[in-house]
């Protein structure tokens, strides 16, 4: 890539999956800023192990896109260190629960440097980190760690679930002055779509509605989007008209969307893969019935994962919030006329 704008050169729509969108958001913003630098476990000449950071290294040199020892805290700890003097470093987990070994320095450092400089020092550094089941993957490869993160204060929190966010969000995040940890669902990473890569690259902070509906409003983020719409979509069928909120942004979280969204149909389901005790789910819940509480139908419902550790690949399929669950938490709402 040639550009050295902020903001990628007119290219138009391209079918991509989330996997590409995201690469080309990591070589968009590494052309545009040569402060980016990208690294982690396996990300160089591999490309990692799902291949988003394919040909990185290829095209700006090791010192640019390169491989470090198996060791997460190492590898936050580092990049705090290159952020505090003026880099933007982008740095892989490569798996969900790989990430935990370097939460000490997440929670006591990425996030609270800003707060403990007084604003002297910003850490402008993206974690990413693939999350979520849906591959059949084994113990410690399909956590939902949201809420881990979404309870640390100075941490921003982002979830695509569409190739096009994907590359938008990606590139929001690595421009953002404070530390994002940046959630990309496995399981969609392959799915293709539409995307304009010269699009405006979406603000932090800001919800979408993806389907329009008037009987209730279900609420998704990440990998559970896709499950929300296909639910819409089939109750459709059926006759009922189903609204599908998309949260994109867990932390900043936009109250204002959500809930007017809310207050348009007066029920709403909340959907999420992560169990749902003390979860970003609850939370969501809770805030909704704060500000809608005079406009619900009915007491607000979730649809999330069972309070227990992810199971083997070939049970997954129970834990993970599938349509028939969601549109039996949408028929156990409360449909008398108020």
């Amino acid at each position: 890539m040639s550009t050295t704008t902020t903001q990628p050169a007119p290219t138009g729509h391209q079918k991509l999956t989330m996997a590409q969108a995201l690469n080309h958001a990591l070589r968009d913003e590494m052309s545009a800023d040569p402060s980016v630098v990208v690294f982690g476990e396996d990300v160089g000449a591999l490309g990692g192990v799902f291949r988003i950071t394919d040909g990185l290294t290829a095209e700006f040199g090791d010192t640019r896109c390169f491989d470090t020892p198996l060791a997460e805290s190492g590898i936050v700890g580092m990049a705090i260190g290159m952020a505090m003097n003026g880099m933007r470093p982008v740095v892989e987990m490569q798996f969900d629960a790989f990430g935990y070994p370097a939460f000490e320095q997440v929670v006591s450092h990425v996030a609270k440097m800003r707060n403990r400089t007084r604003g002297a020092v910003t850490l402008p550094m993206v974690i990413r980190v693939p999350y979520a089941g849906g591959i059949g993957g084994v113990e410690h490869h399909c956590d939902s760690s949201e809420a881990y993160y979404a309870h640390t204060p100075g941490l921003q929190v982002l979830t695509p679930a569409d190739a096009a966010d994907a590359y938008g969000l990606l590139r929001a995040a690595i421009a953002s002055p404070d530390p994002v940890v940046f959630l990309e669902p496995k399981k969609l990473y392959w799915a293709k779509e539409e995307v304009d890569l010269s699009a405006e690259v979406p603000g932090i902070g800001r919800a979408v509605v993806r389907r329009a509906g008037t009987d209730a409003t279900l609420i998704a983020y990440g990998p559970s989007v896709p499950v929300a719409l296909e639910a819409a979509a089939i109750a459709a069928q059926e006759g009922r008209s189903l609204q599908v909120v998309d949260v994109r942004s867990i932390v900043p979280f936009d109250d204002e969307t959500v809930a007017a969204a809310v207050r348009s149909t007066g029920r709403a389901v909340v959907i999420a893969e992560a169990p749902g005790f003390a979860s970003v789910a609850s939370e969501i819940a809770a805030r909704v019935t704060e500000r809608c509480f005079h406009s619900l139908a009915a007491p607000i419902a979730r649809v999330t994962g069972f309070d227990i550790p992810f199971p083997p690949p070939k049970l997954e399929h129970f834990q993970l919030p599938g349509v028939d669950r969601v549109l039996d938490a949408v028929d156990a709402l409360q449909w008398e006329t108020s």
